[in-house]
């Protein structure tokens, strides 16, 4: 049965509602109930577009009627399969439309009136209306009709139900004499045979062989499938043939004496030991080509490091003027054989006149709008999603003319783009640090310091990204630690180390070298990374560092035991941001990559004892490579909820930037 169903207009004015049980009565009068979270989060964020939300148990379905800004809304416990919810709500709209459209109108002109005119909120317009009386005689409509939908439903479950059992009593007729009852199964049966087939199997091999001892490798496999090992056949290795082995590869011959210091120092490559003599031969580092003057960010009047905005240079146009000059160069000209949105603004063209926009009508229209957008390099999932919220939107529109339509077009499109990637949280990381480290302490307690935990899969540049955020922390006078718990890949931690040789010659604010202001707090390959980390964060406390950059290992999504690794170092050390490092390139796998790991993060974080941490930011490499192909951007966005704080968009330090929405929705919106 059902929980809660209302009537509501997109302003918030509840126009009509019921609950049928005192529990859903009282949550649909609280904050958190299913109805109002559907609103905030799905609604208003655009993060549900396919007619269903799930929130605590519940779940709900609606629809919109745009041209009256109507909202039906019911709810009902997940765990039952109403088959009739639908056909409901489809009824709903029509009957309701039907017998109350005038009085509807009337209302919806009385809210815009008073909007325009600024005299009072829509709530205290809708108390001087009685809706009781409108809508009088609509409770034994709905009565009605829900009774008949729901006898329709129990029918087809009795009519299912009957078909099954009959079907089974044909099949399956009960034994009458006892004596045809078998007294063990088929597959006792069988186990028995191939058991004894394996025993007499290995009966003749070993005696074949002399008794020896069964060896490792192909004899274990012949044992298992039953097959038998003659004298004299390839699978035995005689003693003549065992000995020609291959020879083993020469050893390094060291000499009759343990290798002296100055041995051990000619062997070392490395040059992180200043009292090596090699250290003193290190090539020069050219710190020219370590940082790209041209891509440098811009100081505030406070004395702030901030990195430069991405920009997408389209000839100064905004994106309205982008897609308005699409779709008129469409409408004259014959179709683009591209397609995309100059085959959008062709469709459009047609639909002149005063008219009502039907779902018939924007088919056409969302499928090349759906085709664009996966050019752009938006994940199918997402790209469904957004031509479904579009639609809803547009459904129901009167238009009046190519450009009203354009014009609502475009409106749509954009503003559904915008709300999805609107960051929900701050993404001033800067501002975030100096809170946490600038929050008073008792005098007893030692301050913590911020630290940051990158994550992600094998080879999207998570190393090399750390150093470029390390390098703005030290621009902007922070003192960092980098916590080299990427135990695994080879040379994950002499990475590292020339990252930090590196940031250490580089100055800040006219000083020649940042000594002191970087270090590496590394324990070698092998060891457990949530261990080095929490060492890493304890060092970092006890020696004045303001923030710790933690470096993991990279990983599939799809890999449990890694996960749950990942996760144990979130729980132990409960880190201020988790980042997802992600590249540009991918489509469809951002979608999956990034649903993965966070749920990931979040059950097995939860299940180590800590609490539930998942993907608090993304930043997304290979930036550059992409051009106008951002869709990555709102694929990541749209699954978390959480904000891009950085991309890089190249080999050097200063090769970070920024992203403004505006800009992403050009680049999204051009053609």
């Amino acid at each position: 049965m059902l929980d809660h169903c209302s009537i509501s207009h997109k302003g918030g004015v509840v126009l009509w509602s019921r609950s049928f049980t005192p529990a859903a009565s009282h949550a649909a009068a609280s904050p958190s109930s299913p109805v109002n979270s559907l609103v905030r989060e799905a609604l208003i964020e655009g993060r549900s577009s396919d007619g269903k939300y799930e929130k605590d148990g519940y779940a709900v379905k609606w629809t919109f009627v745009n041209d009256l800004e109507l909202i039906f809304v019911v709810a009902y416990q997940r765990i039952l399969q109403l088959t009739y919810v639908e056909d409901l709500l489809t009824a709903l709209k029509a009957l309701f439309v039907k017998l109350f459209q005038p009085f509807l109108t009337t209302f919806v002109a009385s809210l815009h009136v008073t909007s325009t005119a600024k005299l009072s909120s829509s709530a205290d317009t809708s108390a001087s209306w009685d809706f009781s009386k409108a809508f009088d005689g609509w409770d034994a409509v709905f009565d009605k009709l829900l009774r008949g939908l729901e006898d329709k439903a129990a029918q087809e479950r009795r009519t299912r139900s009957g078909h099954v059992i009959r079907t089974a009593a044909e099949v399956s007729p009960p034994a009458e004499d006892i004596s045809t009852i078998p007294t063990q199964s088929d597959d006792n049966v069988l186990d028995e045979e191939r058991i004894a087939r394996n025993v007499q199997a290995l009966k003749n091999r070993l005696r074949g062989r002399g008794a020896q001892p069964v060896r490792r490798g192909r004899g274990r496999a012949d044992v298992a499938s039953g097959r038998d090992s003659h004298p004299g056949s390839d699978s035995d290795t005689t003693p003549s043939k065992s000995k020609r082995k291959s020879k083993a590869k020469v050893q390094r011959k060291w000499g009759d004496e343990a290798p002296t210091e100055s041995d051990m120092a000619s062997l070392d490559f490395s040059y992180d030991s200043s009292t090596s003599d090699t250290h003193a031969h290190a090539p020069p580092v050219d710190l020219s080509a370590l940082v790209d003057s041209g891509s440098l960010g811009t100081r505030t009047q406070d004395g702030l490091y901030e990195v430069r905005d991405w920009e997408f240079s389209q000839g100064g146009k905004s994106a309205d003027d982008v897609i308005a000059e699409v779709l008129k160069k469409s409408g004259q000209e014959p179709k683009p054989a591209s397609g995309s949105l100059g085959a959008l603004g062709s469709i459009f063209a047609r639909l002149t006149g005063t008219k009502v926009l039907t779902e018939e009508d924007l088919k056409p229209v969302l499928e090349a709008m759906k085709q664009h957008l996966m050019k752009k390099n938006v994940a199918k999932e997402i790209s469904d999603k957004i031509c479904e919220d579009v639609g809803q939107s547009l459904v129901g529109k009167k238009v009046g003319g190519f450009q009203t339509t354009s014009s609502a077009v475009r409106q749509a499109l954009a503003n559904s783009i915008t709300r999805i990637l609107t960051p929900k949280t701050s993404t001033d990381l800067l501002l975030s640090i100096r809170t946490k480290l600038s929050k008073p302490l008792p005098a007893s307690q030692q301050r913590q310091p911020y630290s940051i935990t990158f994550v992600g899969v094998n080879g999207v540049g998570k190393s090399t990204n750390l150093s470029k955020v390390c390098f703005w922390l030290i621009q902007n006078g922070f003192r960092v630690l980098i916590a080299a718990c990427d135990t695994f890949r080879s040379g994950a931690v002499e990475q590292l180390r020339v990252h930090v040789r590196n940031l250490g010659m580089l100055g800040v604010d006219g000083a020649t070298d940042s000594k002191g202001r970087v270090e590496l707090y590394e324990r070698g390959y092998g060891k457990d990374a949530a261990g080095i980390a929490k060492e890493a964060i304890n060092y970092a406390r006890e020696n004045d560092f303001d923030v710790v950059l933690i470096d993991t290992a990279g990983r599939m999504q799809d890999n449990e035991p890694l996960m749950r690794a990942l996760a144990k170092l979130v729980a132990t050390n409960n880190p201020d941001k988790i980042i997802f490092v992600g590249e540009a390139l991918v489509g469809n796998e951002a979608v999956d990559q990034l649903t993965k790991f966070d749920r990931a993060l979040r059950d097995f974080s939860a299940a180590s004892g800590g609490q539930e941490r998942g993907i608090d930011g993304m930043l997304v490499t290979k930036w550059d490579t992409v051009d106008d192909k951002v869709g990555a951007a709102l694929s990541m966005t749209y699954v978390t909820g959480q904000p891009i704080i950085f991309v890089g968009c190249g080999q050097t330090y200063t090769d970070l930037r920024q992203l403004r929405v505006a800009n992403v929705v050009q680049a999204i919106l051009s053609d």
